[in-house]
């Protein structure tokens, strides 16, 4: 009785043990995780022992994926005839070129002949291997955005970047955020009082983002703490490859599962680390539509394998059953992959006619996972992930989509006010559409949570609830704000309801949690300037002018208070500076039209006002404007 005792007391420890690693609190056993002593060393610490494995790595798409712009890197053909794109919605072309060993984007708008509108921008990096594309950041004294062209390399075609087609052209303006970031490159030195600054970029996907900081591992190998790899791991270090088949997709889906993002408090894009839990960090979640079977965006490898058969059947299927992260996908032999289909399936479970089989070499790949385009990107064609019979029809194909749910693929358990907040994360950037508001509503409800918390705030400003958001009972004080977002909302509620002193505060706070957030900056300068405080105005301008030099709206508040003070070729010089950033905002064109006529410079004055009645075709003031100017050449506005 006591050794069975003994026994009993031995398997239910094992038990306990066992539930504690399964666990989401369950440290991870690699001492370089969850462990504040560890730091990332750099890839070229890690060349120096792995030197054969950094040979072949830097060769992939991971490895290549983000560089300083170089003729080397771009896979990009530059032939006057092909490297040129047109926007037919914002009539702007774009032109890429070489001078010496610096790429340029130039945009400009034609009249006629004439050039009308001029502006060059110099690229800083080029992000993608060039397998599918080349996409290009400009930095502007760290602040980094996406250009508004790529080149697609499959097609050989220059053409509007992804998102910025059918009329969503952000120009230079789209910021390249954490999130964006923390998937395109290694970890960066962020400020973390921006939305989009750093101090230093990586170049390319490094060794620890999938094995964990190096210096422990590296001061255990140089002190001679060798370990005999083939009787068990080495702790110091996370090796995924001895990770349980969930650690290793929540390793690769980190990356390789686009979707919408959704933060758990406190935690940011950097605490995902190799070993742990995704959902310890986020929730990542993926509309889910009729007829999705056949509708893919690019980087949904991780979503389209898990509704595979494979993967539901097996339940050890990974990324890394076909693929070795090491070595490029174009220098992977098509045996490696069909030897992976043939650990499961033998040539007898094949259906197909042995003819086909035959012309195919066998080929289940090239059957079972075709490559399709992706409904994201234009121009490529990927491999779809989703293993499976080929849909069955044309029909199938052509079935008409519609939005079901949002599933999240990192965690089966999810709490409401988290689903709440992906359809608020998917309306604000995938698809501003009234449902997944009332979606959101419906699960903060649910959650309880309270109208003054900043998710409800979040919600009624997407609604653009804005009165709703400034008579809220116990709206929290601005001082006691500690989340930038919710600040800035509150003070957009305030500035849209004309109250400027409490718009002010409010901005001010969000200045103050965030300083180098230009956008908040900016509606701060905006709100300064409607209240009457020109020198305020002025002063966080010219801050803003200080970080970011062609900032449009903080040349155009510039260009208002010279104006207001008569200052007519000081107007001039920062409206036209703002033209030049933007040359579709409709207040900067008719303010630079008042500033020629109050100066008696008639030339130009119609060209501005009609592109600005263009742009805005029911504004009476710009008509009334037009009016007069046809009346009278010495009448003013």
């Amino acid at each position: 009785m006591r050794w069975m005792g003994i026994v009993l007391f031995a398997l239910v420890t094992s038990i306990l043990l066992l539930t504690q690693c399964n666990d989401e609190s369950e440290k991870s056993p690699y001492r370089n995780i969850d462990n504040p002593a560890a730091s990332y060393v750099g890839m070229e610490t890690c060349k120096s022992c792995h030197w054969q494995v950094y040979e072949s790595f830097i060769k992939t798409g991971m490895g290549q994926s983000w560089d300083i712009a170089s003729r080397k890197k771009s896979a990009a053909d530059f032939d006057p005839h092909k490297a040129l794109v047109y926007d037919q919605h914002k009539d702007l072309y774009y032109k890429p070129f070489w001078e010496n060993d610096s790429l340029y984007i130039l945009e400009f708008r034609l009249s006629g002949n004439d050039t009308i509108h001029r502006r060059l921008e110099k690229v800083s990096y080029i992000v993608g291997s060039g397998q599918h594309t080349n996409s290009h950041i400009i930095d502007i004294n760290g602040y980094l955005f996406q250009a508004p062209i790529t080149y697609y390399t499959q097609k050989g075609k220059w053409d509007l970047a992804p998102g910025f087609e059918n009329g969503q052209n952000s120009r230079f303006d789209r910021k390249i955020e954490l999130e964006c970031m923390s998937c395109h490159n290694g970890y960066p030195d962020f400020v973390e009082e921006s939305l989009n600054q750093y101090q230093t970029v990586q170049r390319g996907i490094d060794c620890e983002r999938c094995h964990g900081p190096g210096s422990i591992h590296v001061a255990e190998k140089k002190s001679g703490q060798i370990i005999d790899t083939s009787q068990g791991p080495d702790y110091s270090i996370v090796n995924p490859r001895r990770l349980s088949t969930e650690a290793q997709n929540n390793l690769c889906q980190r990356c390789h599962l686009q979707g919408v993002a959704v933060l758990n408090d406190g935690k940011s894009f950097f605490d995902f680390l190799p070993s742990q839990k995704l959902s310890h960090s986020m929730h990542v979640f993926m509309p889910q539509y009729s007829g999705s079977e056949n509708h893919m965006i690019m980087a949904s490898h991780v979503e389209r394998m898990k509704m595979s058969a494979c993967y539901l059947n097996s339940g050890k299927m990974s990324c890394i059953t076909c693929h070795n992260p090491h070595v490029s996908v174009k220098e992977t032999p098509n045996s490696q992959y069909l030897n992976a289909c043939k650990n499961c399936h033998s040539s007898k479970d094949c259906l197909a006619p042995a003819a086909d089989r035959n012309a195919n070499e066998d080929n289940c790949v090239q059957c079972h996972m075709p490559k399709n385009g992706s409904i994201d990107i234009p121009h490529v064609a990927v491999t779809d992930h989703y293993i499976r019979r080929k849909p069955n029809s044309d029909q199938e194909l052509k079935e008409t989509v519609k939005f079901i749910a949002m599933r999240c693929y990192n965690s089966d358990e999810v709490d409401e006010r988290t689903r709440a907040r992906s359809f608020m994360e998917f309306h604000e950037r995938y698809e501003p559409a009234k449902i997944f508001l009332d979606s959101a509503k419906k699960y903060l409800l649910s959650a309880q949570v309270k109208q003054t918390e900043a998710d409800w705030i979040r919600l009624l400003f997407l609604q653009k609830s804005f009165n709703e958001i400034i008579q809220l009972s116990d709206l929290p004080q601005a001082e006691k704000i500690q989340d930038a977002w919710t600040a800035y909302r509150i003070g957009e509620a305030y500035l849209s309801a004309q109250n400027f002193a409490q718009a002010i505060q409010y901005l001010s706070r969000a200045c103050d949690l965030k300083p180098k957030a230009l956008d908040f900056q900016s509606k701060l300068s905006t709100a300064y300037g409607l209240s009457g405080n020109q020198n305020m105005s002025e002063k966080v301008s010219l801050f803003i002018l200080s970080q970011h030099p062609r900032y449009a709206m903080a040349l155009f508040n510039l260009g208002v208070i010279a104006m207001q003070r008569q200052n007519l070729q000081s107007a001039e010089k920062y409206l036209n500076q703002a033209m030049q950033a933007n040359p579709d905002h409709v207040q900067t064109l008719v303010n630079y039209a008042v500033v020629l006529y109050q100066q008696n410079r008639k030339s130009g004055i119609k060209q501005l006002l009609e592109r600005a009645l263009k742009l805005e075709p029911d504004n009476q003031q710009i008509q009334m404007m037009l009016k007069d100017l046809g009346q009278s050449t010495t009448k003013p506005f």
